[in-house]
């Protein structure tokens, strides 16, 4: 079995600067502030003071060859699908109420103690960045609702220098505007943005709150930081519903005229509480026949290996749209993503409903108990000690006697993972949570 040799996890805790929202010159110095450490966070080891670098060398494809790893057999599935993708929910809680995710009395919540602390979140980062993901995006619930939630991301961000390249995000966007700079600061690379309306009435009916005003701000701050180099990937999420929202596809579309946007039509899937029924889903063959209609000229765009979206533009566009077909057309066959619940289940699949707890075995290492900032740092201290390394900030240790139980159990749930999940007929008879205690 070929594994990679675990770098350990993280012990650097970063300071929270709270960013005002800026006006005027201000806010011209505070978005190249936060653009140049945008850019900044791709170049990890910096350069010693009036030095000339020397132009870079980029290495032979012999050279690659030779000094690439093998994928981590703990994270690939008996259909060879390596999964270097994780999905990590922070919360079971959000601030809206969305028709197609949760009943509109809400759900259950998990008592506060089941919920993963930040050090928990960050070690089962690291230790999955350690065995080859590459992609870690927080979700909830709405992860920006987490109050801890620039802390939180700056110290996964740190995880660049063990080979995490990209640190996106999943929200509604009520709140981003007000964090969002903090955010690009600690890394963040991507935002998938929620919003199925462009109808502030609408947007009421479908969310049962109000909020549009907000999510449009938010929408408007990631264009303006990125006309200043922030290179945040902007993806609108739509939910399209027959009768509901259908009629908003073509200006949906419309958006991405002059805005560098992709706006992803999603089919509406079934979980538990959101009254799923087939009449309702608008399916991707009639979605693209409807802007086929509007604007013939649409073409077909190169999608990506593990693409979960088929991309399409129109000639002349800025953006571009997508569609997420997961009821007529799925794409399981190259799927490389997991899950991780607020409450630190393991899903290797988003409609399947068998999970395991990987939070039980991290808290084995305190006696059964959440691992709190305290209890984090003597647990570091302890591993240190057993090491006999020097106390160091910049280490990175391996910090879990458990980490090899861990490795073993996230191994043979992987394994367990089936070549494609249940369709139009069984997919929405299926026990599974909610989508709010999922994990968008």
């Amino acid at each position: 079995m070929s594994q990679r040799v675990l770098s350990g996890w993280h012990t650097r805790w970063y300071r929270l600067h709270r960013l005002r929202a800026p006006t005027g010159d201000y806010c011209d110095r505070s978005l190249r502030r936060v653009a140049t450490a945008s850019a900044a966070a791709t170049h990890s080891i910096p350069e010693p003071q009036n030095a000339i670098p020397a132009p870079p060398v980029p290495p032979s494809r012999r050279e690659l060859l030779k000094n690439a790893k093998p994928f981590s057999d703990f994270l690939t599935d008996t259909f060879h699908r390596q999964h270097d993708y994780l999905r990590i929910s922070l919360t079971e809680r959000c601030n809206l109420r969305c028709v197609y995710c949760m009943p509109e009395e809400g759900v259950p919540l998990s008592p506060p103690r089941e919920l993963l602390t930040t050090p928990e979140i960050v070690m089962l980062s690291s230790v999955f960045v350690s065995q080859g993901v590459n992609k870690i995006r927080l979700t909830g619930g709405e992860p920006t609702i987490r109050k801890d939630i620039l802390p939180l991301m700056q110290q996964i961000g740190a995880l660049r220098s063990h080979g995490l390249r990209e640190l996106c995000l999943t929200t509604n966007g009520l709140a981003l505007h007000r964090k969002l700079e903090g955010m690009v600061e600690a890394g963040l690379t991507g935002v998938n943005l929620s919003l199925d309306t462009l109808d502030p009435w609408q947007f009421q009916i479908m969310t049962r709150r109000k909020g549009f005003d907000a999510v449009m701000r938010s929408i408007d701050r990631v264009l303006e930081l990125n006309k200043h180099g922030a290179s945040i990937r902007l993806k609108i999420n739509a939910v399209v519903m027959r009768g509901i929202n259908d009629r908003e596809i073509i200006p949906f579309v419309e958006m991405t005229r002059e805005k560098d946007i992709e706006v992803r039509f999603i089919e509406y899937m079934p979980f538990d509480g959101n009254k799923w029924n087939k009449g309702k889903m608008f399916s991707y063959s009639e979605m693209l026949d409807r802007i086929r209609g509007e604007f013939p000229g649409l073409e077909k765009v190169r999608d990506h290996k593990n693409d979960t979206s088929k991309t399409y533009r129109i000639p002349g566009f800025v953006g571009k749209i997508g569609f997420i077909t997961s009821m007529t057309h799925n794409f399981c066959g190259t799927c490389n993503r997991l899950r991780i619940t607020s409450d630190g289940n393991l899903k290797v699949c988003l409609f399947g409903n068998a999970e395991v707890s990987l939070r039980d075995i991290l808290r084995e290492s305190n006696g059964g108990e959440p691992i709190d900032e305290e209890a984090y740092e003597a647990l570091k201290k302890i591993e240190m000690d057993r090491q006999q390394q020097p106390l160091d900030q910049s280490a990175s240790p391996e910090l879990a006697p458990n980490e090899q139980k861990l490795l073993n159990v996230i191994g043979m749930a992987v394994k367990r993972k089936k070549a494609k999940h249940a369709g139009i007929g069984e997919l929405e008879h299926m026990k599974n949570r909610p989508m709010i205690l999922i994990g968008g």
